[in-house]
Formats: C-alpha cells, structure tokens, sequence
C-alpha cells in the first residue's frame, strides 16, 4: 500500500450506505450516503472527485451477503477504480465501541455508524 494512492471504503447496508477516504496516509469517514438508485453514481462520482485507485467493500457472512455481492458487481462494471472486496465481521461492533468511548449520543452514533465502520474495513487494508 501506498501512501500517495486513496481508497475508498463501503460498508453496504440496505438503508446506508457507510463511506471513507484513505487519503495521504489517512482515513477519514465521510457522510454515509443513502442506499438508492443513485447509488452507484453518487460513488463513482466520489471516486473521481479523491482519485481514488481502489475501493474496498465490506462483506458479511449473514444474510446480506448476496445483496452486497450483487451491489459489488453493479459497481466494478461501471467504476474506473479497482474494487475488491474485505471481510467486515464486528465492524459495526467495533463502531460503536469506539463511538461509545468517545461520549457520542445514541442520535449521533446512529447517523455516523456505518461511515466509521467503512473507515474500520479500510485500516484493515492499509495496515
């Protein structure tokens, strides 16, 4: 891994849609985006808009798993950036721990979750 490369990590989930940035040797959440049909497009945009090399989406093993597999197939047909995928067990769980331990509201930890978990599923790949 690269400093100067950014990726980008999803933490998919039916409603939102968690992401982060790895960028210049760091990782930051940004907002979690709504899961619609505009999707796809909101996050090839985002791609273009960090120049991002790679993007790396969280899976599980319950029963999200074919609905996560059939969203990383939409995007690698369209996006420019390589798309792999990583194991996200307990990242939710890790989540919001951290967010607990950081005296965040409930309000609070609900809307950010999933962008923490998707900057979890990147320090995976970068460390």
């Amino acid at each position: 891994m690269s400093t100067s490369d950014n990726y980008l990590g999803i933490d998919w989930g039916t409603k939102r849609v968690g992401i982060a940035i790895y960028q210049n040797g760091l990782i930051s959440p940004l907002g979690p985006i709504k899961n619609t049909s505009q999707l796809i497009d909101q996050i090839c945009t985002l791609a273009k808009h960090y120049q991002v090399s790679r993007v790396y989406v969280g899976l599980s093993t319950g029963p999200l798993l074919s609905s996560q597999m059939n969203f990383v197939s939409k995007l690698s047909a369209v996006i420019k950036s390589k798309v792999e995928t990583v194991d996200e067990t307990a990242t939710t769980i890790e989540a919001e721990a951290l967010m607990k331990a950081n005296s965040r509201s409930k309000k609070v930890r609900r809307q950010h979750i999933d962008s923490v978990s998707a900057a979890l599923i990147l320090t995976r790949v970068t460390s």
